[in-house]
């Protein structure tokens, strides 16, 4: 059964309102943070406020011939966007001032950096980044000779001419990536060897731990499709033997058309699925629309843990947390026996 006339004019305002929203510069919208973070001892704390362009005062960079070890100061590290920051400070705890370069509460898509956010990255130590093309062309604009490819190393299939980014949802695949973190800190910090690998031991293991859960509590699922809002699970659902639909592509960001609503909708209805899954860091508006549309319809967070919010940070809530409320949301969409 097609959309009625009445929902179709609510997707063409819908989709001429998120129109508008595009045209907005980021960090213009006067609900997003424009926010930075910022290490507090071994444990990261939010600050909101800008990246300034010159290094932490608390951090000294070593001069041409001498370590980290030499002097026993903190290593000024910048990190690409949230989950690499997390990382970073898992494997470097107090030995690391850590900081983002794309803010906090932004959707790091497509961001485009200030000259001051360059320059800050320029002046850092060691700049960590996801690689696979998830920052853009504005990472050639950085002079820093310590650029750290995060993805270097991961076991993953090419397919299409695009590489798909999302490497980081990917418990297993993160582990490559804080080995790569291990690595780049004890070049830089070889006094501090053994304190590095200890953390990356204990961080992986935690990984671990999280990828033996999932697999758990996914075996008691009826369904394995499911439906996210942009293209960011295809190795979590490769892992996990999933199939993901999305109503975007690799990014959430751009218009999402009347007839691609619809598509969306038919498939839902054709397999059964009774659950949208939304994000945090975009309008919830198209995933509310095609819910209204299917029988019993309804919107969860599946989260890209792209972001988090400063009460999160506060509360304690990380990278391990927000994929446990992933796990969890999956599984009400998924329809499995172990929903307690």
């Amino acid at each position: 059964m097609f959309i009625t006339s009445h929902r179709i004019g609510i997707i063409c305002v819908v989709t001429i309102f998120y129109a508008l929203l595009l045209t907005i510069p980021n960090g213009t919208n006067n609900n997003i943070v424009n926010a930075s973070i910022e290490s507090n001892n071994s444990k990261g704390s939010l600050v909101e406020n800008d990246i300034s362009a010159t290094s932490s005062p608390n951090s000294v960079s070593p001069q041409k011939n001498q370590t980290f070890s030499d002097n026993n100061e903190t290593i000024n590290v910048l990190a690409s966007f949230y989950p690499i920051y997390e990382f970073v400070n898992e494997v470097g705890g107090d030995r690391v001032e850590a900081t983002t370069l794309i803010p906090l509460g932004i959707e790091p898509h497509d961001y485009e950096p200030t000259i001051q956010q360059v320059q800050a990255a320029e002046n850092a130590d060691i700049v960590f980044f996801n690689g696979l093309g998830f920052e853009g062309s504005w990472l050639n604009r950085i002079n820093n000779d310590n650029l750290i490819d995060t993805s270097k190393g991961a076991n993953i299939t090419k397919t299409g001419s695009t590489m798909d980014p999302h490497i980081w949802l990917d418990p297993i695949l993160v582990k490559n990536q804080v080995k790569n973190i291990e690595n780049a800190l004890i070049k830089i910090d070889p006094g501090n060897k053994e304190y590095y690998q200890n953390n990356a031991i204990n961080f992986t293991k935690t990984l671990d731990s999280l990828d033996a859960l999932i697999r758990s509590m996914l075996q008691t699922c009826e369904m394995k499709d499911f439906i996210a809002f942009h293209d960011a699970f295809s190795y979590f659902a490769n892992r996990y033997g999933l199939n993901q639909h999305s109503v975007q592509g690799f990014s959430p960001e751009g218009e999402v058309l009347p007839q691609r609503i619809q598509e969306i909708v038919e498939l839902a209805k054709d397999l059964g699925i009774n659950v949208v899954y939304s994000e945090e860091l975009v309008d919830p508006r198209f995933a509310e629309v095609i819910a209204q549309e299917i029988p019993n319809g309804r919107v969860l967070v599946l989260s890209p843990v792209e972001g988090i919010e400063k009460q999160e940070q506060d509360a304690g809530v990380g990278y391990i947390a927000k994929m446990k409320e992933n796990l969890n949301n999956l599984k009400e969409g998924l329809k499995c026996a172990n929903l307690a």
